[in-house]
């Protein structure tokens, strides 16, 4: 851990935390969200860097069928429209090593759903917390069976249920998105991953101390964490805002808009070492769906991805609402409606102020940054004098009760 310097939102007003609440002695499961989050980013801010040393490990990739097809897209330039990427993080053990247990099943702990706009000027992810209550429908698994349907099911239980292919098909119906690129992860990387960038920095507005996650950070202001400390931040619940899996998701956001910040620096990306090793964790620690598993289509991607300004990188949650009894975490279906309308039409939209959710807070001492210029437009040819009556462009839609925020978001979590 390097020290740099010093320095709610939530469930109902007297609603028990209970959202997200795991057997302690289990507490290597909690860690999945964390790592698969890290990983996704990498497809919004360095499938580049996979793409150019993909070439390298390109026998090694480890491909599954969910359906899509494995037809390449042009091998010139960038993906053509607009795209969706689904990352699921699973929770085997398979090839984990000794330290991380044992478990009866295999879980997709992780869903985040990663949009690129068609004019590649927009990227919006997606998380969708674990214990959210959706229906499943009737899939083929990765062996080609059809599973049944079902309904009130955990999203995290769907993975054990028929694989990836079954993953995608519910998040389809979910959001009601075609969904054309699915990738897979494990937790192995992260420690691996936060070496591969030199570490990321975060920060924190007061002591984030947790047992059970072994973190510690013994004061407010701002850590670089790498290796077992990157890990044990992002595993962290007992540690950060009202304790419950939710706030920890927005605990994650602030980590993962430093990484994006840390992966588009020219530290990084700049860096040959770096980039190698960055594409060789990622690669070694993910299953991608045969419509993304080749370096046609990686290097495709690049090209949409690589150019997006970090104030267009939108981190956002799946909005969700508790049950009458606060056991079960419902979709929140006028908001989420709001979300997926705005994404399937490509059309921008904004956080209320705030809205950061109940693990972050901006960081008062952020560095000012001025918003992405609009695309320059052709100046006019005439002098005509501007009709004063004429419509203005309308300013992106603010969703209210949508919680996240942007790569440029400079936040810090809130302890407990």
């Amino acid at each position: 851990m390097t020290k740099m310097r010093s320095g709610e939102n939530g469930r109902p007003a007297g609603a028990p935390t209970r959202h997200g609440r795991l057997p302690e002695a289990k507490a290597w499961p909690t860690a999945l969200k964390g790592l698969a989050l890290v990983l996704s980013v990498l497809l919004i801010s360095t499938v580049a860097v996979i793409g150019i040393t993909a070439v390298r490990f390109s026998s090694g990739i480890d491909i599954v069928d969910i359906g899509k097809g494995d037809a390449p897209p042009p091998s010139v330039g960038a993906y053509p429209g607009g795209f969706n990427i689904l990352i699921v993080g699973s929770d085997t053990r398979e090839g984990q090593g000794a330290a991380y247990g044992k478990t009866a099943g295999t879980l997709n702990d992780v869903n985040m759903l990663l949009h690129v706009s068609a004019d590649h000027s927009r990227a919006i992810a997606v998380s969708i917390p674990r214990d959210t209550i959706v229906p499943v429908p009737s899939c083929e698994d990765d062996k080609g069976r059809v599973k049944s349907a079902m309904s009130g099911q955990p999203i995290n239980s769907v993975l054990s249920h028929g694989g990836l292919g079954c993953v995608v098909a519910t998040v389809e119906r979910l959001t009601d998105l075609d969904i054309q690129f699915a990738g897979m992860i494990t937790f192995q990387g992260v420690i691996e991953l936060s070496n591969a960038v030199g570490g990321v920095p975060v920060c924190v507005d007061g002591p984030m101390v947790d047992a059970y996650s072994t973190i510690n950070l013994p004061e407010a202001g701002e850590y670089v964490l790498s290796g077992a400390e990157a890990l044990a931040f992002l595993r962290t619940r007992h540690g950060v805002g009202d304790g419950s899996d939710l706030a920890r998701n927005a605990s994650q956001r602030v980590y993962l808009s430093s990484l994006v910040r840390t992966l588009q620096s020219g530290d990084t990306l700049g860096d040959p070492v770096k980039v190698y090793q960055i594409a060789e964790v990622a690669l070694n620690n993910m299953t991608f769906s045969a419509s993304l598993g080749n370096i046609t289509t990686l290097i495709s991607l690049a090209q949409a991805l690589k150019d997006i300004p970090l104030d267009q990188v939108q981190f956002v949650q799946y909005p969700t609402q508790y049950s009458a009894d606060f056991l079960k975490v419902r979709p929140n279906k006028p908001v989420a409606g709001q979300l997926f309308e705005a994404i399937a039409a490509d059309l921008p939209f904004q956080l209320a102020a705030g809205e950061t959710g109940a693990g972050a807070t901006i960081d008062p001492k952020a560095p000012v940054t001025e918003p992405t210029a609009p695309p320059a437009t052709e100046e006019p040819t005439t002098t005509e004098t501007p009709d004063a009556t004429a419509p203005t462009a309308a300013e992106p839609e603010v969703i209210e009760g949508l919680e996240g925020q942007t790569a440029a978001d400079h936040t810090c979590s809130v302890t407990r």
